[in-house]
């Protein structure tokens, strides 16, 4: 894996920490990739901030979570699918959903993404890892 100061991070999740679909999906990462390939970090933090300007995303107002993949940050469809690639069967094979017609995805994705707050809530503050998830969270 690569480090914070890595310009082609691998395997890293940029997500807005406030929103519980999000924090949702960090859980169930958690909890389904044992051998902790993924690695987290919220828009809200010093470096997640950093990482969405860089590639932009507006880290006040994000629209899409970002995963790098190999370097390569990614949106939308292909961030979904990418993610699940880098979990264990079976889940990895939801990844399929990258072949389906991306327009159709990215749009409904899009529409999600714009409702989260109103459909699942928001907190005041991000998710604290618990301490033996704490390495898997880049924060500064």
């Amino acid at each position: 894996m690569t480090g914070r100061d890595d310009p082609a991070p691998d395997a890293l999740m940029l997500f807005d920490g406030v929103c519980h679909l999000c924090d949702g999906v960090v859980r169930t990462v958690l909890r389904l990739d044992r051998q902790g390939v993924i690695r987290f970090t919220s828009v809200q933090s010093p470096f997640g901030r950093r990482l969405a300007i860089a590639h932009g995303l507006d880290p006040d107002a994000p629209e899409s979570f970002l995963f790098f993949d190999s370097g390569r940050p990614l949106r939308k469809t292909a961030a979904v699918a990418a993610l699940l690639r880098r979990l264990p069967a079976p889940w990895r094979h939801l990844a399929w959903i990258d072949r389906l017609p991306r327009a159709l995805t990215d749009r409904a994705y899009d529409w999600i993404a714009a409702n989260r707050y109103q459909i699942f809530g928001k907190s005041d503050h991000c998710h604290v890892p618990a301490p033996d998830q704490r390495a898997r969270f880049l924060l500064d």
